[in-house]
């Protein structure tokens, strides 16, 4: 069992090395190496959050496995704003980057495994890795790439174009996270989501 266990970390070591190289564009291997080794392991349990609104976001972490989500409290509606997979990066960027606080909810919807910094070894990066300056720009300009076009489907296509999009990429998601929660992050209420659905399976 240990050796099962040590396998799978050093699998998963690898999967958040790959994930520093493609995200942050870092050549060297060693380098990426060197980042990844300043993540520590860490679980957070179904339900448990990650990052609640009006604190400090002091944190950056690779998902290893689970899901999570990312919400905002609105005074008469919940807003979901992104659905994390495995193999991606979490946190409030901005919060994150200029440690204030963040109004993002940020929740475990399953048992999760995650690899985490902490934001004062983040900040050290900048003297351990060469043009780290130069490599977080990329990072950043990658989310906001991301971002500008999930506005761009929200604003350009009709529902049932969203849903087929959001169907055709994570199509995953359909059987494990509450529908409620994926139509709000697509802009639509449950009502026409759950009409859409029911089209696409009569």
């Amino acid at each position: 069992m240990k050796l099962i266990s040590t396998f799978n970390e050093i699998i998963s070591m690898n999967a958040l090395e790959n994930s520093i190289h493609q995200f942050f564009g870092i050549e060297k291997v060693e380098d990426s190496k060197l980042v990844a080794g300043l993540f520590k392991r860490e679980t957070l349990a179904k339900n448990d959050f990650f990052l609640q609104a009006d604190k400090k976001c002091d944190k950056f972490s690779f998902l290893e496995s689970g899901i999570i989500r990312q919400f905002v409290e609105l005074p008469k509606k919940e807003v979901t704003q992104w659905i994390g997979t495995p193999g991606y990066f979490i946190t409030d960027l901005s919060a994150f980057l200029y440690n204030t606080k963040t109004r993002w909810n940020i929740q475990a919807l399953t048992d999760c495994n995650l690899y985490t910094i902490n934001y004062e070894e983040y900040v050290m990066l900048n003297k351990m890795i060469p043009k780290w300056i130069e490599l977080e720009k990329l990072f950043i300009s990658k989310c906001f790439i991301t971002l500008e076009n999930r506005i761009l489907n929200l604003l350009s296509l009709s529902s049932e174009e969203r849903y087929n999009y959001l169907f055709d990429e994570q199509r995953d998601l359909f059987n494990q996270v509450p529908l409620q929660y994926l139509a709000s992050m697509i802009g639509m209420t449950p009502e026409t989501f759950s009409r859409i659905r029911g089209k696409k399976t009569s």
